[in-house]
């Protein structure tokens, strides 16, 4: 019996999604409930599963388009696995030899993340040099086949000026329209101060290994940032409030939103009652977190609300920035590389590490004395931690 597979509701005020990877191809067998394709919307991606043992006979929508809520993208039939097949939630990549260095050579097997490459830059698998284990074409494949075509240096296109129209993923759309709106709409302010992590570097490496072993997960620095900002928060709560129409929303728990690196882009999963939060929790929340992110696992629940967001650039090099605020939030903490830089202490050149931070904020909300006394709270918080057990 043929089986109709439909785009499902994924939020009330959601109704078109991106078609991200076909897990699956036509003809191909899959188990119940393995993946058949990743969809995207604006505000997280999602897979289907397979409703049953079976096939898809049909693919109505292919990756790189669009498609409506309860609109059909597949066919599938139900069928027996197979025989001589070995049970598997998707199909196994074919073993093949070692791939030629020859272009045009075929994979064996996409991986997700080129596969995305492929359907947003129109190019087929067959025109990318696999150099993936087995004969898997990676992302980096393509990557480099793209910027040879771009500097006139792939095969066939030499002295051949090109350009790429690629649609804009969901997400994406949805990540320019609100830093625009952020701009427009916010009167957007930033401030800087430094802070010493001395002290910080200091606690984790005298407890690490007793860390480790009692909770599991390595203590790293967001979750003393995190315990800071609540801090913070409770001293200065108009950074958490929001302006709705004429009035400012104030709460009374701190919901902290946590930007990570994702699978295809960068994700803000959100830490409810942080404030209820011991570090270790925070922790495996944050590392929970950056491994569904990862393989784009994480629910639209978990990135919505959020009353202040903490974003750290460090971790990719940057020195010092401006973040902006996510809308309807008044604030949001930059965090950035820690560099060992000469400092004066007790009238002494000393070599510590060290780190900006920015503020930025609403001015709408946030007077310039409050922001600049949250950002020095935190730095206050970090470079002597032991505020946190004293409450001072």
């Amino acid at each position: 019996m043929t089986v109709e597979i439909k785009v499902p509701a994924v939020g009330e005020s959601i109704s078109e999604v991106f078609i991200g990877e076909w897990y699956v191809k036509e003809g191909g067998w899959i188990e119940t409930d393995g993946n058949l394709v990743g969809l995207e919307t604006d505000k997280a991606t999602f897979d289907v599963p397979a409703p049953s043992d079976g096939k898809i006979t049909k693919i109505l929508k292919r990756a790189g388009e669009t498609a409506s809520v309860g609109e059909v993208i597949a066919h599938f039939e139900a069928a027996p696995r197979p025989a001589g097949t070995a049970p598997a939630k998707a199909p196994a990549p074919v073993s093949t030899p070692a791939p030629s260095k020859s272009a045009g050579t075929t994979a064996s097997h996409t991986m997700p993340a080129a596969a995305r490459v492929l359907a947003q830059s129109g190019t087929s698998a067959s025109e990318v040099t696999a150099t993936g284990p087995g004969g898997r074409l990676l992302k980096e494949d393509v990557d480099r086949h793209l910027s040879g075509r771009l500097n006139g240096t792939g095969s066939g296109s030499e002295g051949v000026r090109e350009e790429r129209r690629v649609p804009m993923s969901p997400m994406r759309q949805t990540i320019a329209r609100r830093l625009v709106e952020a701009q427009q709409t916010a009167a957007l302010l930033t401030t800087f101060n430094e802070c010493d992590l001395s002290a910080i570097k200091e606690l984790r490496a005298k407890y690490q290994d007793a860390f480790v072993k009692k909770h599991g997960v390595k203590l790293g620095f967001m979750s003393f940032f995190v315990k800071a900002v609540v801090d913070a928060l409770g001293a200065f709560p108009a950074i958490g409030a929001e302006i709705d129409g004429k009035e400012l929303i104030y709460r009374n728990y701190c919901d902290i939103g946590v930007a990570i690196g994702g699978g295809k882009g960068l994700v803000v999963p959100v830490l409810r009652n942080a404030e209820r939060m011991s570090l270790a929790e925070i922790e495996i929340a944050i590392g929970e977190f950056a491994a569904r992110a990862k393989e784009n696992k994480i629910g639209l629940e978990e990135l919505e609300g959020g009353n202040f967001t903490i974003t750290n650039g460090g971790v990719y090099g940057s020195l010092l920035s401006t973040p902006i605020v996510n809308p309807p939030q008044s604030g949001v903490l930059g965090m950035h590389g820690i560099v060992d830089r000469p400092v004066a202490v007790n009238g002494q050149v000393v070599i510590r590490p060290m780190m900006y931070l920015a503020l930025t904020y609403d001015h709408r909300v946030v007077d310039g004395r409050e922001a600049v006394q949250f950002l020095v709270r935190i730095k206050d918080v970090i470079e002597d931690p032991s505020r946190l057990v004293l409450d001072i």
